[in-house]
């Protein structure tokens, strides 16, 4: 029953982008983006900071080395996307981030492959982080999976606009952003067969995921919220940002409380 969770859960963020991607104008899709970005940010905190730390810090495993996993963790990921093989592309012509006319046309040439082999491995590692989750516990999964499903959605939607702002048609696009989204469930069954045996490991893969998440809340979505906004767009990401953290809170309740 794990396995089809996991499954479930890994393949429902890479086919709601696509859904979201194919329904909706460019226009609309840049608001989406820009919109989700906050939501995003408070997500992954709320389950770092709130969900999986408290359950991982609530093991036998020594405080000292859940905060030296905390930050090998941080360094991994920081290393990663020095490699360029951990990158998010919520980012596209007209976004404000004062690329070149072209950027994204080049972004989605010889280095968009990178971008799209970064995004699998990427996503691969959610796959892993979801699988880790629902086999410590079924709830901890799913609030891990929220979380990773809303930062996924503007992730792919992003890269979807590069792609299609590169010229290729829409099919084309939404076929390479549902193959990278596959990625996640590989991952997913990956960690199911290959971390399941080693249960003493869950507390450690929790601090993990919970790096991860903590990685692109602060190194890369919050960033892009730090822009000279009027007072009512700041206060729209602030409301989403909380809207992330409340939503967090309630699943986390709601779940317990069954």
């Amino acid at each position: 029953m794990k396995l089809l969770y996991i499954v479930a859960a890994t393949f429902a963020g890479g086919l709601l982008s696509v859904v979201i991607a194919a329904s909706l104008t460019i226009s609309m899709l840049t608001r989406v983006v820009r919109d989700l970005v906050s939501l995003s940010a408070g997500v992954l905190l709320g389950t770092a900071l709130l969900n999986l730390l408290p359950e991982a810090f609530e093991s036998k495993a020594s405080p000292q080395s859940l905060f030296a996993t905390l930050l090998a963790g941080l360094l991994f990921f920081f290393l990663l996307e020095k490699a360029e093989l951990y990158r998010h592309q919520h980012h596209h012509e007209g976004d404000e981030h004062h690329h070149h006319h072209g950027f994204d046309r080049q972004q989605a040439g010889r280095g968009g492959w990178t971008v799209l082999l970064g995004d699998s491995i990427h996503n691969f590692c959610d796959g892993i982080i979801i699988a880790a989750a629902f086999l410590t516990d079924v709830h901890i999964g799913l609030v891990t999976s929220l979380a990773i499903i809303a930062h996924e959605i503007p992730q792919e939607v992003g890269d979807y606009i590069v792609l299609l702002n590169a010229g290729l048609s829409r099919r084309k696009a939404l076929l390479y952003n549902a193959a990278s989204g596959m990625a996640a469930v590989v991952g997913g069954i990956v960690g199911y067969f290959v971390v399941g045996p080693w249960q003493q490991l869950f507390p450690y893969l929790l601090v993990i995921a919970s790096s991860s998440f903590v990685y692109v809340a602060v190194a890369d979505l919050i960033p892009q919220l730090q822009h000279r906004l009027s007072w009512r767009d700041t206060a729209a990401q602030l409301a989403w940002l909380g809207g992330g953290l409340l939503l967090i809170v309630m699943a986390i309740g709601s779940l317990h409380a069954h």
